[in-house]
């Protein structure tokens, strides 16, 4: 079984930063990729990033330059650093492994507020 724990979220003002850390438990060798999504009120949950076990990354375009991915496989840890935030990065955020085999898992979601 595995479990995620999301850290970091919280309030702050345009222009901001914020961490977020994601936390992993159980087995979690032959993973394809660790992420983070958002989902902001009224709309879809959507992706933010992701880093693969290659070290490759990808984004969202409305985040780039401004977030980065990254993750430490000692402790099984996945960041998200967001700096320069907009009211419109609020959302709650969720992060997101996957497996070579396409089994997936989700945490709990962590609220992250930016005020104008």
């Amino acid at each position: 079984q595995v479990r995620l724990v999301e850290s970091g979220g919280g309030l702050v003002q345009a222009g901001g930063s914020l961490r977020l850390s994601c936390a992993a438990s159980g087995t979690i060798f032959s993973l394809n990729y660790m992420g983070w999504y958002r989902q902001a009120p009224g709309k879809q949950r959507e992706l933010v990033a992701r880093i693969f076990s290659s070290g490759s990354t990808n984004y969202a375009d409305s985040v780039k330059g401004r977030f980065t991915i990254s993750r430490d496989n000692a402790k099984n840890t996945v960041y998200l650093q967001m700096n320069s935030l907009k009211p419109e990065d609020t959302a709650v955020y969720y992060c997101n492994i996957r497996y070579y085999s396409g089994v997936e898992y989700w945490g709990q979601g962590t609220q992250v507020t930016v005020s104008s």
